[in-house]
């Protein structure tokens, strides 16, 4: 089974990361791809940025300054890993300041976190700060936008990550890519070439007498579970079945072969 997540546009770079961490840190596969985008981003004015991403004039003024300060290599100097870097509402829930060691290595092999900027990041991949949301309609020379960019190569690295699985988890998960990552992101994969299955989930909590997806809560589900996977080691998707954090249970009768849906009753 693999974990696909989507990144955090908030982030952190300042807290310290424990040198055990960063000891297996990994270098990202399409750092060359990356290089690209950031030299088409670095013709962008602060002005231009904020037309382009819709963020606010000092957050644009901060990005341009990173894509001026982007280089390679990555080193633990200059970089952190992916999973210890993210901060958002998904990374919340899955805490992974707090998981150990052998966590963090057997999630490199099943967790993928999907990329505007590097397409494809394992945990302990390195990375540079940076925003650049897969939605983005920056030009480039594949297109008008990043879906365009990334093309089949997001769903190809799926695929190798398939393959490179021992073959008694590979058996074990029958290929399984359970999607926890948002729309916007699970946008760049290629369902129809992928070699598995996709199994969506959805986490809904009751609101006004009715069962909706509230996004804070279901963005810190999607961390929940993701930890959950990481720490119980889950490879077959019956064993989501159990899932029980936060008080959220799988409900079999709103559920079906390609996705799994959990209900809670309070949201807290």
């Amino acid at each position: 089974m693999l974990v696909v997540i989507s990144p955090a546009k908030r982030l952190d770079f300042e807290t310290p990361v424990a040198k055990n961490r960063v000891r297996t840190a990994s270098q990202p596969d399409f750092l060359d791809e990356a290089q690209t985008l950031i030299d088409t981003l670095r013709d962008y004015t602060p002005r231009r940025l904020t037309n382009l991403m819709g963020i606010s004039a000092p957050l644009a003024e901060l990005n341009v300054q990173r894509y001026q300060d982007f280089s390679l290599p990555f080193t633990e100097e200059n970089a952190r890993p992916a999973l210890l870097a993210f901060k958002g509402d998904v990374y919340l829930g899955l805490d992974a300041d707090t998981l150990s060691t052998a966590d963090l290595t057997w999630a490199q092999n099943q967790l993928r976190i999907l990329s505007g900027l590097y397409g494809v990041l394992r945990p302990l991949d390195l990375m540079q700060a940076y925003r650049l949301e897969m939605g983005t309609k920056l030009k480039n020379a594949r297109g008008k936008d990043l879906y365009s960019y990334w093309g089949e190569q997001v769903t190809h690295s799926l695929n190798q990550s398939f393959a490179a699985q021992p073959a008694k988890v590979r058996k074990a998960s029958d290929n399984v890519l359970l999607n926890l990552a948002s729309n916007e992101y699970f946008g760049a994969v290629r369902p129809g070439d992928l070699d598995g299955r996709v199994i969506n989930v959805t986490f809904k909590d009751m609101n006004k007498g009715k069962y909706k997806v509230l996004s804070f809560f279901a963005k810190k589900a999607r961390g929940y579970m993701t930890r959950y996977v990481i720490t119980n080691r889950v490879t077959r998707v019956e064993q989501l079945h159990d899932f029980d954090v936060e008080g959220y249970r799988f409900n079999a009768e709103a559920s079906s072969d390609s996705e799994l849906v959990f209900l809670r009753d309070l949201s807290t």
